[in-house]
């Protein structure tokens, strides 16, 4: 009787730590932490020979603007392991895409990205995002397309920040949803960028629940933006 209770002591030890133990220990001090949310300051800025920012052309802010190298989408989600909190954040660069301005006011502006080209930390979380969750081979494309004009009340002096908000139709997962996304954008030189970000709801666009294995994820997670374009 004594040793068949020495056995089950033992056996819950090791339940505990597999399922709590070991997360805790990975979660906290082996994986690594989850990126920062992007900001217009991960923005690097075309510089002379001096060290300062290229000048912006004469004309202002006026013309199209074009995604050029450093834009960025990515998600962040909340996930829970074995009781354990934790973030998953995947990103992108397969980003393309152009904003015209007339005078002080955007008024047209399409972007994509190639949702096969989001990578993590972790493989299986790639794995599942591209063929369970988002089924990429299906839809392959995200999209946001510009629907209302955008005042900017002024042109922006150089390094100046400035906030708006853009209505537009985001696609994602073959599903079109009308959006308003809030933004920050800079005039750094000869360089225009944009950050922003927007809570979406999976059931919103018909994204079967993430979760998977031993990792729960909520009903939404985040997108997030940046946006660094050229004349």
């Amino acid at each position: 009787m004594l040793h068949r209770h020495r056995w089950l002591v033992a056996a819950l030890a090791v339940v505990l730590l597999v399922t709590v133990v070991g997360p805790f220990v990975y979660i906290n001090l082996l994986k690594d932490d989850a990126p920062d949310r992007l900001t217009l300051d991960d923005v690097t800025t075309t510089t002379t020979t001096d060290g300062s920012a290229t000048p912006a052309a004469p004309d202002g802010i006026d013309g199209v603007w074009t995604v050029t190298e450093g834009s960025t989408v990515g998600y962040r989600v909340r996930e829970t392991l074995f009781g354990q909190d934790t973030e998953g954040v995947g990103r992108s660069g397969g980003v393309t895409g152009s904003l015209a301005v007339d005078g002080i006011t955007v008024t047209e502006a399409t972007f994509e990205v190639d949702m096969a080209t989001f990578e993590s930390d972790e493989s299986r979380r790639d794995g599942q995002f591209e063929n369970r969750i988002m089924e990429v081979d299906q839809f392959p494309t995200a999209t946001f397309v510009l629907t209302a004009p955008i005042e900017l009340g002024g042109e922006p002096a150089d390094g100046e920040q400035v906030t708006a908000e853009a209505t537009g139709e985001l696609t994602l997962h073959g599903v079109t949803r009308e959006v308003t996304l809030p933004l920050t954008a800079r005039l750094t030189g000869s360089t225009f960028a944009i950050d922003g970000s927007i809570t979406v709801t999976f059931a919103d666009y018909e994204i079967d629940d993430p979760s998977g294995g031993p990792a729960t994820v909520g009903d939404d997670g985040e997108l997030e933006v940046l946006l660094v374009l050229s004349r």
